[in-house]
C-alpha cells in the first residue's frame, strides 16, 4: 500500500529544499543588515552585496513571475519583481534587497505550510502493516501484505493490526476497529465475522480468509479518499495576490500616465517603487506567523494561514463522537448493588473475576477498582476464571462462583434475579455496556460502563451555538450511544452507524448546499471527511496598506517625490502593515 522508498525519497528532497530555503533566508537577511549599515558603501561606489543578493537570492520570486506571466495573471511574486527591478534602477539597492528578503519569507511559510499538509497521506500510508504472516502450504511465512491474494489465509495475534479486509475462519479475539469504523467499544469477533485492514487485534489469536487487499481494503479507499479530497479541494486566491494584482495594474498605469504628463523618468520609477505591494508580502507572513504561534500556546497547532481566513467564514462544525467529544476509553460510570451487596463489594467481586482479563470492559472495571483503592483479599489469588466467549466470565472463588457478564449467561447458570425496577437493574441511562454481577447464585449488583464526555464539550458547543454555528454530530457508532452522547453535549442532528465513506458524503451535501464547514475528528476514519470539509480540525488587513500606497502614487505624480523619499514612504507602509499584523503577538 505504500511505496517506502518513493516516501523516504520525497521526505528526503524535502527536508534538502527546506535547508536550502533557511541558507537563502539568513543570507538575505545579513545582505540586508550590511547594506542598511552602510558598510560597503564606504569601499565601493556600489552597494555591490546589495545586488547581488537581490540578483542571485531573488531567484524563486523571479521563477514564479515568470511562470504567472506566461500563465496570464498577475500575483504577489509579480508585484515583488516589479518593486524589486524599479528599486535597483533608481539604485535604492537597500530597498530591493529588503523587499526581495520579505518576498522570500512569505514563500516560505506558504512552502512550510504546505510540506506539513502532505503528511496527512503518509502518515496514514505508514500506519498499514507492513508484514504479514500466511500459511501457505502448511507452512506459516511473513510476507508483504500487498502480495496477499484472496483466500490466503492470514493469522492475526494479540496487538497486531489486521493487513487485510476479510472472515475470521478460527479463533476469537477482542478488535479495535475505531480507526476504521468510530466505534468507542472493543467488538467481539468470532469465525464468520469480518474484520478489516488497519484494526487492531487486542486480545486473541485468530486465522483471517483474505477477500481484499492493499487498495481495495476499506482502509485503502480511505487514503484514496483523502487524496481524492485534497486535489478536488480548489486554491483559495489569497487576498495579498488580489490586492498584489490590483496595484501593479493601478501602478504601471498612473507610472506611464506621469511619464507621458512630466516626462522625467526618476518620478516614473518612484511611483512604481512606491506602489509595490511588497507590504502586504511583509505583513501577511507576519500575521500568519503570530496568529500560528497564538494558536500553538493555547495547544491548537494550524497548518497554514488559508485555514485561519477559512475559518472566519464557517457556519456549520461537523463532529465526530468518539475520541473528540468523548475520551475514547471506557470508564466505569455506575454502580449498583442490591440485597445488601453495597457498591465496593460489587466492584470488588467483578475485579476479582476480571483480574487477569484483556477484555477492555475488565480493564475499565479494573481500573476503577484501583481508583477506589480496591485490594483483593488472600483468597482471590486462589480464584481462576474461565471466559465464556460472547456472555461473560465465571470465576470460582471462595467456595463459590462469581458471574460476570450479560443476562444471557445469568440465564444459562440459572442465577436468580433481584426483584428491582427494570432502570436500577440496567444500570441508569441509555447507551452504555451494563454488566451484571453474580454471586453464589444471586445476581448482587451490575456495573455500568461507557466511553466517558470530555467536560469541556457541552461547553464549547454551547459557545457556537451563541455564535449562530449549526452542529452535527457524525458517527460509526451505534444509534443509542451517539444519542445518548448527544443529548448529554446539546447537539440536536445526529447521524450514526456511518462507514468513512458515508462522513464524506455527509460533509459533502453540507458543502453543496453552500455551508462553509468544519469538520472535527481523531481517527483514520475521519480523515477523508477531514480532507473535504472546508476546514480539517484534527484532535490530532490589506486595505490599510492600499490606502497608505494610494497616497505615496498621488504624491508622485504631482512630481513632489523624489526616489528616496518613495524608498521611505514605501517602507512606511511597510511599517504600518507590519505594526498592525505585529497587534496579534501578545
Amino acid at each position: 500500500m505504500v511505496n517506502d522508498g518513493m516516501t523516504e525519497s520525497a521526505s528526503g528532497q524535502d527536508r534538502g529544499n527546506t535547508r536550502t530555503d533557511t541558507v537563502r533566508l539568513a543570507i538575505m537577511a545579513a545582505a540586508a543588515v550590511s547594506s542598511w549599515s552602510g558598510v560597503w558603501g564606504q569601499l565601493l561606489p556600489i552597494d555591490v552585496v546589495a545586488i547581488a543578493a537581490t540578483l542571485l537570492g531573488g531567484y524563486p520570486v523571479y521563477r514564479e513571475t515568470l511562470r504567472a506571466l506566461k500563465q496570464g495573471h498577475i500575483n504577489m511574486e509579480v508585484s515583488m519583481a516589479v518593486a524589486i527591478f524599479a528599486s535597483l534602477i533608481v539604485r535604492q539597492f537597500t530597498v530591493s534587497v529588503v523587499i526581495t528578503l520579505f518576498a522570500l519569507l512569505s514563500e516560505y511559510i506558504e512552502t512550510y505550510a504546505v510540506d506539513k499538509g502532505r503528511q496527512t497521506i503518509l502518515l496514514l500510508e505508514r500506519s498499514a502493516p507492513r508484514l504479514a504472516l500466511v500459511r501457505r502450504a502448511g507452512e506459516e511465512v511473513q510476507v508483504d501484505p500487498r502480495s496477499l491474494v484472496p483466500d490466503d489465509v492470514v493469522i492475526v495475534r494479540d496487538g497486531e493490526r489486521v493487513p487485510v479486509d476479510g472472515t475470521i475462519v478460527v479463533g476469537s479475539a477482542f478488535v479495535n476497529q475505531s480507526s476504521i469504523t468510530g466505534e468507542s467499544a472493543r467488538v467481539e469477533k468470532s469465525p464468520g465475522d469480518r474484520v478489516y485492514a488497519g484494526s487492531v487485534d487486542e486480545s486473541g489469536l485468530i486465522e483471517v480468509r483474505t477477500e481484499k487487499v492493499g487498495t481495495e481494503t476499506v482502509f485503502g479507499k480511505i487514503i484514496k479518499l483523502v487524496e481524492d479530497a485534497e486535489n478536488r479541494k480548489a486554491p483559495i486566491q489569497k487576498l495579498s495576490d488580489r490586492l498584489a494584482s490590483w496595484l501593479v495594474e493601478f501602478a504601471i498605469g498612473f507610472a506611464a500616465f506621469t511619464f507621458l504628463v512630466t516626462g522625467d523618468v526618476t518620478s516614473t520609477i518612484s511611483v512604481i517603487v512606491v506602489a509595490g505591494a511588497c507590504g502586504v508580502a511583509a505583513g501577511t507572513p507576519l500575521a500568519i506567523v503570530a496568529t500560528l504561534g497564538k494558536a500553538a500556546k493555547k495547544g491548537t497547532i494550524v497548518k497554514g494561514g488559508a485555514y485561519v481566513e477559512e475559518m472566519s467564514r464557517v457556519d456549520t462544525v461537523v463532529i465526530d463522537k468518539t475520541g473528540t467529544l468523548t475520551f475514547g476509553e471506557p470508564e466505569v460510570t455506575d454502580t449498583v448493588g442490591f440485597d445488601g451487596f453495597s457498591e465496593l463489594q460489587v466492584l470488588e467481586y467483578a475485579a476479582i473475576a476480571e483480574r487477569y482479563s484483556n477484555h477492555p470492559l475488565a480493564r475499565a472495571i479494573l481500573g476503577k477498582a484501583a481508583e477506589l483503592g480496591i485490594k483483593f483479599s488472600e483468597d482471590a489469588s486462589s480464584a481462576s476464571s474461565s471466559y465464556i466467549a460472547g456472555k461473560g466470565i465465571v470465576c470460582r472463588f471462595n467456595g463459590g462462583q462469581i458471574i460476570v457478564g450479560n443476562d444471557t449467561l445469568m440465564v444459562e447458570k440459572n442465577v436468580q434475579f433481584p426483584r428491582v425496577a427494570d432502570e436500577s437493574l440496567w444500570g441508569g441511562p441509555k447507551g452504555r455496556s451494563t454488566v451484571l454481577i453474580a454471586y453464589r447464585g444471586k445476581i448482587c449488583g451490575t456495573i455500568s460502563i461507557a466511553d466517558r464526555v470530555r467536560g469541556e464539550s457541552r461547553r464549547a458547543l454551547e459557545d457556537l451555538r451563541k455564535m449562530g454555528i449549526r452542529t452535527v454530530m457524525l458517527t460509526g457508532d451505534n444509534r443509542t450511544v451517539a444519542q445518548d452522547v448527544a443529548k448529554e453535549v446539546g447537539i440536536d442532528e445526529v447521524h450514526a452507524e456511518l462507514l468513512p465513506e458515508e462522513k464524506v458524503s455527509a460533509v459533502e451535501r453540507l458543502v453543496a448546499e453552500g455551508h462553509s464547514v468544519a469538520m472535527v475528528g481523531d481517527g483514520i476514519n475521519d480523515a477523508p471527511a477531514l480532507a473535504r470539509a472546508d476546514v480539517g480540525i484534527g484532535m490530532g488587513a490589506g486595505t490599510d496598506t492600499v490606502a497608505v500606497d494610494g497616497v505615496g502614487v498621488t504624491l508622485a505624480f504631482l512630481g513632489l517625490l523624489n526616489p528616496l523619499l518613495a524608498a521611505g514612504i514605501h517602507v512606511a507602509s511597510e511599517l504600518i502593515f507590519i505594526l498592525n499584523s505585529a497587534r496579534l503577538i501578545r
